[in-house]
């Protein structure tokens, strides 16, 4: 890596294209956005020494305000991760953060956090493939690795509890891909919108890259070897015992994987799980029982809230009535022992009892995973 000195770069104050300022653009289309809350950043702008570096701003932090709690947390974390430190091959696929400072901005002060540099996540490649969608062989591997990752993290006693493809980014392997970058900035400035106060800038596409998957944002991570409580997990991907409010733990993780691995493989969500537009339990579990089967009499003991969804005997008893289907008609791209192996693999991590779900570091060596 070059470590040589550099005066600070000159990127072009002029030619580019400049929007619409009455239009909103990138994070202006986050619901809960507030401009003073976010740090004004300009390109070109110098924060730190000479070397390519992922900047992550937070809102600003304000006195009894406990906006910042998801960075804090992800420092909290990567401090426990580093002073428990294990030798395995899972270590160095999980993004892991470098370095924080604060800096003030012009409505308060907000934390930074440094990582290293990776490349698209795998929800913007999914958009770059044919059918949306990822080859039987590059599933294969991508989950083969992420369980590797996840089994560092459950040794270590944590539960990421946020696993979808959104936080699954690439490893970049040489920074000549990120010079182009910078090089593209020079040469054709990337289009934005000028307000009085700040710069809104469209996001430059990241250049693929064939890194390994790396696992990022332990913002919402859980420590400990106690079972946990609380509602987690992105809305689609939330597994059955976090729905119903029971206490959960690390095999959460391993249903999540079960779910992206569909997502990656199928070209399209597993579970709809809503009802009008939004997202509603009732719709998701029926869509699960029509693809695990009715759950076992003592997994609905573990909350009084299944009860609003089954009778004594499992049966469902719900509004929404139970889709026809199953993993073998949803399934659209496979064939003969490929088919079998898949849906073998899926159903060893989607199912009721999350004490029956395997651990990661076992279902690295699946027999679909393993194929030659």
């Amino acid at each position: 890596m070059d470590t040589t000195p550099h005066s600070p770069r000159k990127f072009p104050t002029s030619g580019f294209v400049e929007l619409d300022a009455t239009k909103k653009i990138e994070e202006e289309d986050v619901p809960t956005y507030v401009p003073e809350d976010y740090y004004p950043v300009y390109i070109g702008e110098v924060f730190r020494e000479h070397r390519y570096l992922t900047l992550k701003f937070h809102v600003r932090t304000k006195e009894h305000d406990h906006a910042d709690l998801h960075g804090d947390h992800e420092i909290t974390i990567n401090e426990y991760l580093k002073s428990h430190s294990i030798e395995h091959p899972g270590k160095d696929m999980v993004r892991s953060v470098l370095d924080s400072f604060e800096i003030a901005g012009p409505n308060g002060n907000h934390k930074c956090m440094l990582y290293q540099p990776l490349g698209m996540s795998f929800t913007e490649f999914l958009r770059l493939l044919p059918q949306n969608r990822f080859a039987k062989d590059l599933v294969q591997k991508s989950i083969q690795l992420l369980l590797i990752a996840l089994d560092y993290l459950h040794c270590c006693h944590v539960v990421h509890t946020d696993i979808s493809p959104n936080n699954v980014l690439q490893k970049i392997e040489d920074d000549s891909t990120l010079s182009q970058i910078e090089q593209g900035e020079l040469a054709r400035p990337i289009a934005r919108k000028l307000l009085s106060d700040r710069t809104i800038y469209n996001s430059r596409p990241m250049p693929f890259s064939a890194g390994q998957p790396v696992l990022c944002d332990l913002g919402e991570a859980r420590v400990g070897t106690q079972k946990h409580r609380g509602d987690i997990m992105p809305g689609i991907y939330r597994a059955p015992e976090v729905i119903l409010g029971m206490d959960w733990d690390s095999k959460v993780d391993v249903w999540a994987i079960g779910v992206m691995t569909w997502d990656l493989l199928e070209g399209g969500h597993l579970f709809f799980a809503r009802k009008n537009g939004i997202l509603d339990d009732e719709q998701h579990l029926a869509e699960m029982v029509s693809l695990l089967g009715p759950p076992p009499p003592e997994f609905l003991k573990r909350s009084g809230k299944c009860y609003q969804y089954w009778d004594n005997q499992g049966n469902w008893k719900g509004s929404v009535p139970i889709p026809d289907q199953s993993f073998e008609t949803r399934e659209q791209w496979l064939h003969g022992e490929d088919r079998a192996l898949f849906v073998q693999f899926l159903r060893r991590m989607l199912c009721w009892m999350p004490e029956e779900r395997p651990i990661a570091e076992e279902l690295a060596f699946d027999e679909f995973l393993m194929q030659p």
